[in-house]
């Protein structure tokens, strides 16, 4: 497993490989719009008077050089739109499809169990998991013995039966040596389905339908 901030590392080198290539296809491609510009100013001022260039070969000339213009400016607005898909968004997170994202964000329940990261937990004897649905309702409380650092969570009630298929989210709320109970979220892992760009930036389609911004992870593993 490994945390978000050595993913991101990761992810950087490969942005900036691309980065790279494409500064060196843009410039490539310009010097040669900037070769044939030369070379067709060139031929116009040293034409023969008495024998000047004809319309019909002139006008092939210019034609040629508008195509070659269009290619140039087809081949820079491409390479902007690759350099936002790629270089800062969707293509740094393409191979985190697959894998599993450790998140504050409601997960999908199908009858699987689901892990949850307990690792924060400093009274696990006086802490209790509470499980919310979609909807933010409480429809589950656990008392919590010890735990690892990791839990299984069944999605169980004491009698057996099964929560229903849907999103849940978890927090723990942990009793203080005053008495006193402190309630945070317990981050879980979904595994990551796609990626999409949205108004907000990349965003990660979760198992079941779900999604979470880059913001809301923490951690990745396989």
């Amino acid at each position: 497993m490994m945390n978000l901030n050595s993913a991101s590392a990761a992810e950087g080198v490969n942005a900036g490989s691309y980065q790279s290539s494409r500064r060196s296809v843009e410039s490539s491609t310009k010097d040669q719009f900037e070769m044939f510009l030369r070379m067709l100013t060139t031929q116009i001022k040293n034409q023969d008077p008495l024998n000047p260039m004809e319309n019909t070969e002139f006008a092939v000339q210019l034609a040629t050089f508008s195509g070659v213009e269009q290619q140039v400016q087809t081949n820079l607005l491409l390479s902007q739109l690759l350099s936002d898909t790629y270089g800062g968004g969707l293509g740094q997170y393409s191979n985190w499809i697959g894998r599993e994202v450790r998140t504050n964000s409601p997960v999908w329940f199908d009858g699987a169990s689901l892990s949850l990261a307990m690792d924060n937990i400093t009274n696990a004897e006086g802490a209790t998991l509470v499980t919310l649905n979609g909807q933010g309702r409480e429809v589950q409380r656990q008392i919590l013995g010890a735990v690892p650092g990791e839990m299984q969570w069944s999605g169980r009630h004491a009698d057996g039966t099964s929560l229903p298929a849907g999103f849940y989210s978890f927090r723990i709320e942990e009793q203080n040596s005053d008495g006193s109970y402190v309630a945070r979220d317990v981050e879980a892992y979904s595994r990551v389905t796609g990626v999409e760009l949205t108004a907000n930036g990349p965003e990660l389609v979760l198992k079941g339908g779900g999604s979470a911004r880059i913001d809301q992870v923490s951690a990745l593993r396989e």
